[in-house]
């Protein structure tokens, strides 16, 4: 009898532990906590969106008032345009501006939101105008590189 009791509960402890796993790979992929809001999509272009993904985060002061909801390609343009699907709660001003960030050093890349001043909201299919694109850590330490090679040759004659 205390054989099985045992097996119970080593039983409900391998479950539980492949359910936090489940759990925790969909929270990783950012695939968990499905919203239902209803939202609205506003397109952006950038130059360069470095590791941005589908379904990332779209924040403005700190707080995820979105998702990214397509990625593609404007081969005329030669652009990454990134449409956004915004949650109908939140209205931003026309003249806001989105730039690609990474939350910490090396972590993930989401865009961040900040507010114009205009009177106007954008509307569902609108473009943000103003966008930066992501900064690619490649280019800084080749910009750094070279810069400090400029300064020795410089200091040399």
């Amino acid at each position: 009898m205390q054989q099985k009791s045992v097996d119970v509960w080593v039983g409900l402890f391998v479950i539980f532990g492949a359910l936090a796993l489940f759990f925790l790979a969909f929270k990783a992929g950012n695939l968990g906590g499905a919203s239902f809001q209803a939202s609205y999509p506003v397109i952006s272009k950038f130059d360069n969106i470095g590791g941005l993904k589908p379904r990332a985060a779209v924040k403005s002061a700190g707080v995820v008032v979105g998702r990214v909801g397509a990625i593609n390609f404007d081969d005329k343009n030669f652009q990454a345009v990134v449409t956004l699907n915004m949650d109908e709660r939140y209205k931003f001003p026309v003249d806001s501006s989105a730039k690609i960030l990474t939350a910490g050093l090396l972590g993930e890349q989401y865009i961040g939101i900040e507010a114009g001043g205009d009177s106007k909201n954008l509307v569902a299919g609108e473009n943000i105008k103003m966008t930066q694109s992501a900064i690619v850590l490649e280019n800084l330490i080749s910009q750094l590189i070279y810069s400090k090679a400029a300064d020795g040759k410089d200091s040399s004659q």
